[in-house]
């Protein structure tokens, strides 16, 4: 639940940052006017007088409502049938009623705002040995600049692929997961229909597909509220369809949250006075989306679940065994960090920040027993997470050579690592790498 102050400024004083993007609005979504009914005008009455005859009931005017789910038009109303006419002349003739062609129907498409490739702002990630009392308001993962870097083209398939899900009634469809955003909203949209998982118009076109996005919606990249409005559309259309569309909580989001609510409030980060304003500037907040943060986009953030099992398959944000911390199943974890957002205790919402910050849980010896951890306590056979780069889980970076040209992080696919029991999906986009969206199960 999301409380008042959480519509409070982000802070009070100035803040001296590099020059932001840009803002990129997301256009209105297309809306389907209802179809308009003909009107059907009256038979004319004869002009010379004739015997009486039965009256003809009107027909009935429809009015014109959005349809309701399970109650179906009624049927247009008949007039009775003219009784026959005693007397030996025959009965006037009476004109047939004006024909109408119902009106076509029509759509309202908005074509979508392409954001241009601009540089991003970035943070320095030292190493991955925190020392005591690490706080994230040191600089974090080093963001390469686009054009520092091999680009990686993302490129619409010709035709979106067929729909993978089955249909309606059938039991669930596909599984698939979606790894870290960070803004980059025209990624996010090639990606899902190079899936067949939206259509040409950004609309969910996958039946009663299941599809989860795994946090970090926001911050880095040009559009983070777009991406969240698109996340949040496609939630209702999937429902609609059969299927569903949900998110996960990762640590972007509760910065966001936190640089909302608590702005430059002193919060004690362990190792000094920090702030969730000044943490957020440096892991690459964007002031157009903290211009266009409404309170639909805080009150659907702080609802997100931290954790989930699905076909197997332990669903979290960061590559830590922090979780283990706020609850023995997955329900207590998920209740306790809803808790902690209620209550809107700055100390509080800094220290599970900090915790969901921390990464490289299963990547080093001992990776596979973490992971081990987290399945024996909450269930499944393998842990898929986001937060931690392919890239920097490989040990591969971008560098530049000597002609001043440049190599940049590749990635194909998801990496499966700690003795097959840990699927990374963060394919590293903000520094020119992959935005992945893959569906579950992976081969073993």
């Amino acid at each position: 639940m999301v409380e008042g102050s959480m519509t409070q400024g982000a802070g009070q004083g100035p803040v001296v940052r590099t020059a932001t993007l840009r803002d990129f609005r997301v256009p209105p979504y297309a809306q389907v006017p209802v179809q308009g009914h003909s009107e059907h005008p009256q038979p004319q009455q004869p002009q010379q007088p004739a015997p009486p005859q039965p009256q003809q009931a009107p027909e009935a005017s429809e009015q014109h409502v959005p349809p309701q789910p399970h109650q179906p038009s009624a049927p247009a109303v008949q007039p009775p049938a003219a009784q026959p006419q005693a007397q030996a002349q025959p009965p006037a003739p009476q004109p047939p009623a004006a024909q109408q062609p119902p009106a076509p129907h029509q759509q309202s498409v908005t074509p979508r705002l392409q954001a241009p490739q601009l540089p991003h702002p970035g943070n320095a990630f030292p190493d991955d040995d925190y020392p005591e009392g690490y706080t994230p308001t040191e600089r974090d993962l080093p963001v390469i600049n686009r054009g520092d870097t091999l680009q990686v083209t993302v490129t619409p398939p010709p035709a979106p692929a067929a729909a993978p899900a089955t249909a309606v009634g059938q039991g669930p469809g596909p599984l698939y997961v979606v790894g870290d955003v960070h803004g980059y909203l025209d990624e996010l949209l090639a990606a899902l229909r190079e899936q067949g998982l939206i259509d040409g118009d950004g609309h969910w076109s996958a039946g009663n597909t299941r599809l989860w996005f795994l946090g970090d919606f926001t911050d880095r990249g040009p559009d983070g509220i777009g991406v969240i409005d698109l996340v949040m559309r496609l939630s209702a259309e999937a429902a609609a369809a059969g299927g569903y569309c949900k998110a996960l909580m990762g640590n972007h989001e509760l910065l966001l949250l936190g640089a909302k609510r608590f702005g430059d409030t002193p919060v004690n980060s362990g190792a000094g006075t920090a702030t969730f304003q000044a943490a957020w500037l440096l892991n690459g907040g964007q002031k157009s989306d903290m211009d266009r943060l409404q309170d639909v986009h805080l009150q659907w953030m702080s609802r997100l679940d931290a954790i989930v099992e699905q076909d197997g398959h332990l669903l979290l944000h960061s590559d830590t065994t922090a979780y283990l911390e706020y609850g023995d199943t997955i329900e207590d974890v998920n209740d306790t960090i809803h808790e902690i957002l209620t209550r809107n205790d700055a100390d509080e919402c800094w220290d599970l920040f900090r915790k969901f910050t921390k990464r490289f849980a299963f990547r080093d010896e001992g990776g596979a027993n973490a992971v081990r951890e987290l399945l024996a306590a909450y269930g499944g056979e393998r842990v898929v997470h986001g937060h931690s780069p392919i890239p920097y889980l490989l040990g591969e970076v971008g560098t530049e050579d000597a002609d001043g040209g440049s190599s940049g992080p590749v990635v194909e696919g998801p990496h499966v690592y700690a003795d097959g029991l840990a699927i990374a999906m963060d394919g590293g986009v903000t520094m020119a790498g992959k935005l992945l969206v893959q569906q579950l199960p992976l081969p073993h």
